[in-house]
């Protein structure tokens, strides 16, 4: 093949790829009737509803929510709360980069699946593995009074736990298996995505993004 022509083809591809990669968007505020939206880790930019950045639709906007649309998918935003979406479906789960903007608090905050189910995580490099509340894992439906018995510390002392392994977890077009979680009794805002799934993964901070990458 010609240099040109294979300089095309890559071109092709490189489209193709960018086409189908997953973006993450993030609701940061709101002027009137206009949302400000991050993109990809973009400068913030105002929005009005029916416009479009980066190929993100913004469809409506009320309160501290906004639903926007990309390559015909929409999903909720909450203030602050990064959310992955497109990828061309994403369904094999075969990528292997995520990348986290900072919320306003510093928090790394993604919407994410454990055994397909959607579920919201806050990444934190402090425990030690996938944590969640007995709340959110009845949601899910996760059975973990088969799971082993623990004792967890938690600022009202100790409480009892359960250890178990989850199938799968994904943020994004990447998904990984056979994962360590702990469900306690206790409320929690978030699950919260520990060790055990970090430690699959390179972790670079890059400005004021986390950025995840797959070990081999």
């Amino acid at each position: 093949m010609k240099p040109l022509a294979l300089a095309t083809a890559a071109c092709l591809l490189a489209a193709v790829a960018a086409a189908h990669a997953a973006s993450s968007v993030m609701l940061t505020g709101t002027i009137g009737s206009r949302a400000i939206l991050i993109v990809n880790g973009a400068p913030p930019k105002t929005v009005a509803v029916g416009e479009s950045f980066q190929g993100v639709k913004l469809v409506s906007l009320q309160a501290e929510q906004a639903v926007v649309e990309l390559e015909g998918k929409r999903v909720n935003l909450r203030m602050d709360t990064p959310v992955s979406i497109g990828g061309g479906g994403g369904s094999g789960g075969g990528g292997n980069r995520i990348v986290l903007p900072a919320d306003s608090r510093g928090h790394y905050m993604t919407q994410g699946a454990i055994n397909g189910r959607a579920v919201t995580f806050m990444l934190d490099t402090g425990a030690t593995s996938i944590a969640l509340s007995a709340a959110d894992a009845e949601r899910i439906g996760l059975d973990y009074s088969k799971g082993q018995r623990i004792q967890i510390n938690t600022a009202n002392g100790v409480s009892q736990g359960y250890k178990l392994r989850l199938q799968s977890v994904r943020v994004g077009d990447v998904e990984v298996y056979d994962i360590d979680a702990v469900v306690s009794p206790q409320p929690m805002p978030f699950v919260l995505l520990g060790n055990s799934f970090i430690n699959r993964f390179s972790m670079r901070r890059d400005a004021d993004q986390m950025v995840l990458e797959k070990r081999y």
